[in-house]
């Protein structure tokens, strides 16, 4: 280390987001490229929840029924899935959206960053919840499911299940998606940099270096 040169700035970045948002698994991996290519900061990660489907029940429901309501049937979603497979090719990330079977609830998802964020960092663990849901078709509604996905990337399963079979941090997740519609945030991706400056939406690249440029600048 080079003790001589100059500190790195630190850099808050909240991303408000929801595990079962394409959108998101999209624009937080674009995020994570400009983060990981610039080396002369010192990005503190905020994960804040947001749920879009605050409607589902815990079960989940099944994502023929979900596709109906949401799109009107599987011809218009087949179109939007297929813009996004395209564009997550892009960025390393592999698409399969014929193997989901369930629409899940995402409560306990945010609720298990939550618990596992008390005692680590969980950026591999978000990048692992997307990735379990969005490229292998798992259903992260379920706790058994979860709580495997955690002992993964370092956290104790068993304390995992246990934790996700109370209630605990279910408050703080509602509160939490409650605060993110008082700022004005309807739809995610949003990050918000420096606690000033937010975009929302899965942004290209370009776009994002823009943002942290001017936080920058803002000092």
């Amino acid at each position: 280390m080079n003790i001589l040169a100059p500190p790195q700035p630190r850099l808050s970045v909240e991303i408000v987001f929801d595990l079962v948002c394409p959108w998101c698994y999209l624009g937080i991996r674009r995020l994570m490229r400009v983060l990981t290519e610039r080396h002369d900061l010192q990005p503190d990660l905020h994960w804040r929840p947001f749920l879009l489907n605050p409607e589902i029940a815990p079960g989940g429901i099944p994502r023929q029924d979900w596709l109906a309501r949401k799109f009107g049937g599987e011809d218009r979603a087949r179109r939007l899935h297929g813009t996004i497979t395209d564009l997550g090719r892009a960025e390393g990330i592999e698409f399969r959206f014929d193997l989901l079977r369930r629409i899940p609830a995402s409560l306990d998802a945010h609720r298990l960053l939550r618990w596992a964020g008390r005692q680590a960092s969980v950026d591999r663990l978000v990048e692992r919840l997307f990735a379990a849901y969005f490229c292998e078709g798992l259903d992260i509604g379920q706790n058994t499911t979860l709580a495997a996905l955690a002992g993964e990337e370092g956290f104790d399963s068993a304390a995992a299940l246990r934790f996700l079979g109370g209630a605990g941090e279910t408050e703080w997740v509602h509160l939490e998606n409650l605060r993110a519609h008082r700022l004005g945030i309807n739809g995610v991706p949003c990050f918000l940099v420096d606690g000033e400056h937010a975009i929302a939406g899965a942004q290209e690249a370009e776009v994002l270096e823009r943002l942290i440029e001017v936080a920058l600048a803002a000092g």
